[in-house]
């Protein structure tokens, strides 16, 4: 049974701080109106309980990325709607400053990810994420529309797509058809840094 500090998942539920839990809770709260879903309607469709669902709402929660892949089916919109800041127009050359970067930080001890692209709406998107060490998505794999390539810039990475594994190591690049499920596992002892390219940006 998990602890009072724990989402289903096990990953750590704290307090809303500076990776932006309350932000994450405003999204998850507007997108489950924009459904026309009650709490209840969306946690039973998304097979979590309802006082998590009422937790990450208002912000006092962090949920796992298995459980962000949860509510996001549930929802029928991609994952990348969890990213914080706004959405930027479109413009023939939309600068991203470093420090500007929309991101999904999330309880998976360190898992991040920033938007390099503005935003997801284009015909492109690019972004950054650290997979810590030990980090693993088997339970979830995730799959989306369309294709993704995947260049290791820093660490090594175990990367499965379908029944085939791959082991990256920096410098190393991966190609493949984001609807077949994917998931990837540090089995290192340092956060493994990708920059990833997706079309349609369909994170």
């Amino acid at each position: 049974m998990s602890g009072p500090d724990q989402d289903e998942e096990g990953g750590t539920v704290a307090e809303a701080d500076e990776r932006g839990t309350d932000g994450l809770g405003r999204r998850l709260s507007a997108l489950r109106a924009r459904a026309g879903l009650t709490i209840s309607a969306l946690a039973a469709a998304a097979g979590v309980s309802q006082g998590l669902v009422s937790q990450i709402e208002r912000g006092a929660g962090n949920p796992s990325y298995t459980t962000l892949i949860k509510l996001a089916d549930a929802l029928r919109v991609p994952v990348g709607a969890f990213f914080d800041g706004s959405e930027d127009a479109w413009e023939p050359a939309a600068v991203v400053r470093a420090g500007g970067r929309r991101r999904l930080s999330l309880s998976d001890e360190g898992l991040v990810y920033e938007l390099l692209t503005p935003s997801l709406h284009g015909r492109l998107g690019m972004m950054r994420a650290e997979i810590p060490p030990g980090y693993s998505n088997a339970l979830a794999p995730h799959r989306h529309e369309g294709e993704e390539v995947m260049l290791l810039l820093e660490g090594a990475l175990h990367v499965t797509v379908g029944g085939k594994e791959s082991v990256l190591e920096a410098g190393d690049a991966i190609t493949y058809d984001a609807s077949v499920p994917h998931r990837f596992h540090n089995k290192g002892t340092r956060p493994a840094v990708i920059v990833g390219a997706m079309t349609p940006p369909s994170f």
